[in-house]
């Protein structure tokens, strides 16, 4: 048996809903026949426009009723304060304009007295069928499939409060733009003059400040389904400040790949290694080993993790000999760039350096910042032979 029809599937649909049911006013013995009525599909050609829904409902008789609900639409103050309370968080403005609608503006704005949701009189409906009663089945039908509408679409409260998406939108931006003093236009100027004007100098770039400088504090977090925090947000926008920072500055390993930059903020003071675990595809432990690459020696350092390489034969043979003179218990063993005694492995790095690496709970981890001489390696510091 296929599960029951719902109506609202995200918070804007159930609202409506829930403002039918509960807030309206509306008969509470009519409203569940047209629950009934609307999983049945008999609404038909459903059209809304601003303070006004139109459907065609199929019943008993041949010919369909003709069904038509107006909505009280806002007067200019009360719109005044809705697009007030739109505009006055960046937040809510943000994710109007993507095409969400935020629960604390819809609650805000109620308290404010400019409920986008019907209440009590809100709703006026007219049907072509004999019933008297308010609402009759057909009416509180198309009542049920609006919230299908505004699932798709939280502006259709708005429509219905008599303001399209455009012109809310079209307010919101003009609200959110600060204002320019008018300048009159010069007059006479013909493309000939204009194309014949010297072009002036551009200005000289402004100096590299000596530190970059810190986000701006968000108000508002994102909506919770993104999963994004004020806080997390702003730590990323440090670390782009940073990085756009080492680019003006010219520092080197401002240009990173993408296992380079993920291992520095992994390294990063505060960072969430098991979240950036998780968004790379990468099991928590190999990215602290990462972390701990970054930290003793930077890009090297997790080059010399990560990379396998054939040396010329030089290196290796004289790093066996001059480690086999130190004295190191245990069998020395080479692979491509890799002198392993026992719970400790000497890498030749692509920069030609030699790091130090030791096993742990079956993991090998960079032990240090890097040495010109394999022999330098061989025990850790302050510890002799």
């Amino acid at each position: 048996m296929p599960p029951r029809r719902t109506f609202g599937h995200r918070w804007w649909g159930r609202a409506w809903v829930e403002a039918l049911e509960q807030r309206a006013r509306l008969d509470p013995n009519r409203l569940p026949r047209g629950r009934t009525y609307a999983r049945k599909g008999v609404v038909d050609e459903l059209a809304i426009s601003p303070g006004e829904v139109t459907a065609w409902v199929r019943g008993s008789r041949p010919d369909p009723y003709r069904v038509a609900i107006r909505m009280r639409q806002f007067s200019p103050g009360e719109w005044d304060t809705l697009l007030d309370v739109a505009g006055r968080r960046l937040g809510h403005a943000a994710a109007l304009l993507d095409g969400e609608l935020p629960e604390e503006l819809a609650a805000q704005s109620r308290e404010a007295g400019a409920d986008l949701l019907p209440g009590p009189g809100d709703l006026r409906p007219r049907c072509s069928c004999p019933d008297t009663a308010n609402p009759c089945k057909h009416v509180a039908a198309v009542y049920y499939v609006v919230a299908d509408e505004i699932d798709a679409d939280p502006f259709v409260l708005f429509t219905l409060r008599g303001r399209p998406r455009d012109e809310v939108l079209a307010r919101l931006r003009e609200l959110r733009t600060p204002s320019k003093p008018s300048r009159p236009p010069e007059v006479g100027l013909t493309p000939k003059k204009a194309y014949a004007r010297r072009v002036a100098p551009l200005p000289p770039l402004p100096e590299v400040p000596h530190e970059p400088g810190p986000p701006a504090i968000l108000d508002p977090d994102p909506p919770a389904r993104t999963g994004w925090t004020s806080a997390a947000l702003t730590t990323l926008a440090a670390d782009a400040a940073s990085l756009a920072f080492a680019l003006l500055s010219g520092d080197p390993m401002a240009d990173l790949t993408f296992e380079e930059d993920l291992a520095r903020r992994a390294a990063g003071r505060g960072a969430d290694l098991f979240g950036l675990a998780e968004a790379a595809s990468m099991a928590p432990s190999e990215l602290i080993g990462w972390a701990q690459a970054w930290r003793e020696a930077g890009r090297t350092g997790l080059s010399a993790l990560r990379d396998v390489w054939t040396p010329g034969p030089g290196q290796l043979t004289e790093a066996r000999r001059e480690l086999a003179d130190a004295g190191l218990p245990g069998e020395l063993k080479v692979w491509r760039n890799r002198v392993t005694v026992g719970g400790v492995q000497i890498r030749y790095g692509q920069d030609h350096r030699w790091y130090r690496f030791v096993r742990v709970a079956g993991q090998w981890w960079l032990d240090g910042p890097p040495a010109e001489q394999p022999v330098d390696l061989a025990y850790p510091a302050g510890e002799e032979s």
